[in-house]
């Protein structure tokens, strides 16, 4: 496994594997930006990751790439943070997005509050949006941009560290806005991120690909069998399933 050390390795990493967490170690199942720095499969984040060289070059690395744009970032599912390639939005988009005719029904007021300034002011940082939208308090606040990055309408567009830390923060639409637009069914959708996770790994095990996507269970469960009822995966035993050899391409489809 050779070690990433670049943005641009950072980001070809992503393409390689479809989506990724950003600092989960081998604890945890699905592909991982640190541990890719890492080089091995085997790597545990230290207790005291600030002085941690793996560490750090990981969390440069995820600013890079956040600043460059060239792969989805945000936290999405479960609020975890992750990377996606352009390829996996739509189908990410499709289980998880929420469109503008739905926000009102799906978003709280306070998301509704900061989305209306950022579609105003298109990129804000976070001090400034909260004075914005009126959403002072900070814990709330950071509720209502975790929700709207859950739904992919929000991004952060970089992180700025001077004079103090912040985020910058902006429309997923105005970075990806044709694969945001691109409608696919949710059926399509689930089985096309079952088969990207199971190309990455080779293997997959009751209840794996659910915790590393967020999907529910049962939705992770007809993703994978969907993949065995066209040949391109075989099922090991209940909830165990094993990817076919000669079935590496992503076929999409709506």
């Amino acid at each position: 496994m050779r070690s990433v050390t670049t943005v641009i390795d950072a980001e070809r990493f992503v393409e390689q594997v479809g989506f990724a967490a950003a600092l989960t170690d081998s604890r945890r199942p699905g592909p991982s930006l640190y541990v890719a720095v890492c080089g091995r499969r085997d790597a545990v984040l230290p207790r005291q990751v600030q002085k941690d060289h793996e560490t750090s070059l990981a969390w440069t690395l995820k600013d890079q790439m956040v600043r460059r744009g060239k792969v989805y970032y945000g936290k999405l599912a479960r609020g975890k943070a992750t990377f996606i390639t352009p390829r996996m939005v739509p189908y990410f988009h499709a289980v998880w997005g929420v469109r503008p005719p739905q926000e009102r029904q799906r978003l709280s007021p306070a998301a509704r509050a900061v989305l209306k300034v950022l579609r105003r002011e298109w990129e804000m940082a976070s001090a400034d949006l909260r004075a914005e939208s009126g959403v002072t308090d900070r814990a709330a606040f950071t509720r209502a941009l975790d929700e709207l990055q859950a739904a992919m309408i929000v991004v952060p567009s970089e992180a700025v560290y001077l004079p103090k830390f912040t985020y910058l923060w902006t429309l997923a639409i105005g970075r990806f806005p044709d694969l945001l637009r691109r409608r696919v069914s949710r059926e399509v959708a689930v089985r096309e991120i079952a088969r990207c996770f199971l190309q990455g790994a080779g293997m997959t095990l009751r209840g794996e690909l659910a915790r590393v996507t967020g999907l529910s269970r049962p939705e992770a469960g007809r993703g994978n069998r969907a993949l065995v009822a066209e040949g391109s995966a075989a099922m090991l035993a209940p909830g165990a399933y094993r990817i076919n050899e000669g079935t590496a391409a992503l076929r999409g489809g709506s």
